[in-house]
């Protein structure tokens, strides 16, 4: 009845940590959200108290090599396709999804500690957790260097027929230096470029800028907009 008792307790801690990452990614609309957390950390906890308890069981002269953490030790390695299925390739270099899978990975790992009896290490790791994924960030936003407080936009300009293509360019460039510079504390970069003549004449730049994180999306996209022979514009935040 104790042992029944004490991995009752270990499953409920395991939820409720479980259900602070998920609600942490749930308030920030990430894919891992508070039921698919809880259930790989409670998952995770139980298969460890299993492999634990198997081996108090089962273990015997007859079986020497018998170890308590096996089942637990093929956590890690199997929860990696979970992890996979958050991570998102959104054009070019630019990869959505990192964290959310890394969080799959903490909560299968606190489930582990919770289920091997090592509470305090696991509510420490939560806390860390929590402290790296929320604080540290705005930290680095306030007191950071420049070059860590930029994102990426995709931007994807249609051109009117002959345009010189290069003017636009040196127009974003020039409008940078002159505006943004002094009021963003730093300048858009042209991080990669690709150039395709459409059917009617007309040509199609697809773009990925690196901006500071002050320069909203809605500004990139109504300056722009504002260049001469410009027909569309369409801008996403990766």
């Amino acid at each position: 009845m104790q042992m029944h008792t004490e991995s009752l307790i270990k499953l409920l801690i395991a939820m409720l940590f479980g259900l602070f990452i998920g609600i942490d990614r749930q308030l920030k609309q990430k894919p891992l959200g508070i039921r698919t957390s809880m259930v790989i950390s409670i998952a995770s906890c139980l298969v460890t108290v299993v492999s634990i308890h198997a081996y108090d069981k089962f273990a015997n002269p007859n079986h020497p090599n018998m170890d308590p953490m096996r089942l637990a030790a093929q956590i890690v390695s199997g929860i990696g396709f979970l992890g996979a299925g958050v991570i998102l390739r959104r054009g070019g270099d630019a990869i959505s999804g990192l964290t959310s899978a890394a969080l799959i990975w903490t909560a299968s790992g606190i489930g582990i500690a919770v289920g091997a009896g090592f509470y305090i290490e696991a509510a420490y790791a939560v806390v860390l957790l929590m402290f790296a994924v929320n604080v540290v960030p705005l930290l680095i936003k306030a007191i950071g260097p420049e070059g860590l407080n930029k994102h990426e936009v995709s931007v994807k300009i249609i051109m009117e027929a002959n345009y010189v293509l290069t003017e636009v360019i040196q127009k974003i460039e020039n409008r940078q230096e002159s505006e943004n510079k002094k009021s963003k504390g730093g300048t858009r970069v042209i991080r990669r470029m690709k150039i395709k003549d459409l059917e009617d004449g007309r040509q199609l730049i697809d773009m990925v800028l690196s901006a500071p994180d002050r320069d909203y999306a809605t500004e990139i996209y109504y300056d722009v907009k504002h260049i001469n022979h410009v027909m569309s514009v369409e801008v996403e935040q990766l």
